[in-house]
């Protein structure tokens, strides 16, 4: 369980350098971030600006060259590759951009893969997913493999799978991508439900209108440096 009395995340002065061919590129240079728990806050800016860098470094997916990365008081940039697996397994949902669904499964069983990784009963997997998979529009696709899904439909199950898990962080790469203006309302709804009243904590990179007109904290972030932000009231 992630516990802190500080900030849930804590970043200070993260960098990385991407090297293409003979060319450095520097994706973040320097940044320095909190999100606390319970917050609902979508990073925005230009393509190429860091915000999917960010995201895959706050998940443990990347490594940075140079700062530190704190979630829930735990230095995760520190950790081996195998413990960052498990720490991301126990405690960070993610939507990737490129859906990353498993061919050889059917939408549900994407759904529940990470509850299948954490060692849910088969029964108990199904109780969480059928109801968040038909709250999205997929009760009668439940059983198509991903190829048989259109590019919507997938990130609708890519969604599902990272809410289902119980996670208490949801890092979201455009996760309304691809989807209709109605889905992808209704998918924010969802989510925000789950933030309310389960207190996921919540972060975003898009450039969906929809998306940070629900946002609680926008941050902007331009040439790998966070340009500024503000803070909308909630009732």
């Amino acid at each position: 369980m992630i516990d802190s009395n500080g900030h849930l995340i804590e970043i200070k002065n993260l960098t990385r350098t991407y090297r293409q061919g003979i060319v450095e590129v520097p994706a973040l240079k320097g940044v320095d971030l909190t999100i606390d728990r319970g917050e609902f806050t979508a990073l925005y800016g230009p393509s190429g600006s860091g915000k999917t860098t960010l995201l895959n470094l706050i998940g443990c997916l990347d490594r940075p060259d140079q700062g530190s990365i704190a979630i829930g008081g735990r230095r995760v940039e520190q950790l081996s590759r195998s413990a960052a697996a498990t720490f991301r397994l126990n405690h960070i949902g993610f939507v990737f951009q490129a859906y990353n669904l498993i061919p050889v499964l059917t939408a549900c069983e994407n759904a529940e893969f990470i509850l299948l990784l954490q060692g849910v009963p088969r029964q108990q997997r199904r109780a969480v997913v059928h109801p968040l998979l038909e709250r999205v529009g997929l009760a009668g696709e439940m059983n198509r493999k991903p190829h048989e899904l259109s590019g919507g439909q997938q990130q609708r199950v890519a969604v599902v799978r990272a809410i289902a898990s119980n996670s208490r962080i949801v890092l979201a790469d455009e996760p309304t991508a691809n989807l209709d203006a109605e889905t992808a309302r209704e998918l924010i709804r969802l989510m925000l439900e789950l933030n309310e009243e389960q207190g996921v904590t919540f972060l975003f990179s898009t450039h969906d209108p929809t998306v940070l007109a629900h946002a609680h904290r926008l941050i902007e972030i331009r040439s790998g440096r966070i340009n500024g932000e503000r803070s909308r009231l909630t009732s």
